[in-house]
């Protein structure tokens, strides 16, 4: 089946995230900001997230969302799809691996989610907290990125401030963003033949991912 006969027949981001076989190539691109979250205590708690959509994927998700027919869409209108793009992505762990050194972490369910609109790119605001904090003095082991294992989305982060430290940070704590992979620039213009050379089965959305870590000095 193709993207084309998905994106006819269904509006939720659970089918658009479905794997098509011997495409394992993106269809629907995201540009990515994210805040890594401390509470009072310097622990970290979570995720920020911004996600960008492309003006195709955009398009698509609009389409009939204009319930009042003025033109405009409210957050009211847009909120049943920011409501089952939330939901959907739990199938999809949110995109978001998070480890602490070689511990993956469990995450909760996403809260305060919306869906903006600003005339030409739709964007998805949500926080994912961590099912448990991650202690102050452990803040330099803890590493994330956002990418989907199909490839099916392409997540890039933004190139103005990707990724930023929010809340109580702990003293002499920053990000480190690792370079990103080659081709992960260029996946809206890579051929066909590069794509069809995958293996759908593989990760190779990890091949395209940045690494988010975070460094803190020790304290003197």
């Amino acid at each position: 089946m193709t993207i084309w006969r998905y994106l006819a027949s269904f509006a939720a981001m659970a089918v658009l995230l479905a794997p098509v076989p011997g495409q394992a190539h993106p269809h629907v691109w995201v540009t990515v900001e994210t805040k890594v979250v401390f509470n009072d205590a310097g622990a970290i708690t979570g995720f920020r997230h911004k996600w960008v959509f492309d003006e195709y994927y955009t398009a698509f998700a609009l389409q009939g969302m204009d319930a009042n027919g003025d033109g405009e869409y409210s957050a009211a209108e847009l909120e049943p799809l920011a409501r089952t793009n939330i939901e959907s992505l739990g199938d999809f762990d949110y995109f978001t691996f998070a480890e602490l050194g070689e511990q993956k972490l469990l995450r909760n369910d996403p809260v305060d989610y919306d869906l903006v609109y600003d005339g030409t790119l739709l964007t998805l605001h949500f926080t994912l907290p961590l099912a448990e904090p991650v202690p102050p003095e452990k803040a330099g082991q803890f590493s994330f990125s956002v990418y989907d294992p199909t490839f099916f989305v392409s997540f890039s982060l933004a190139d103005e401030q990707p990724v930023t430290l929010a809340g109580n940070v702990p003293a002499g704590c920053t990000t480190e963003i690792g370079e990103a992979p080659a081709a992960s620039t260029t996946t809206q213009t890579l051929g066909e033949a590069f794509f069809d050379s995958l293996d759908p089965a593989q990760d190779w959305g990890a091949q395209f991912a940045q690494d988010v870590a975070l460094r803190c000095k020790p304290a003197s």
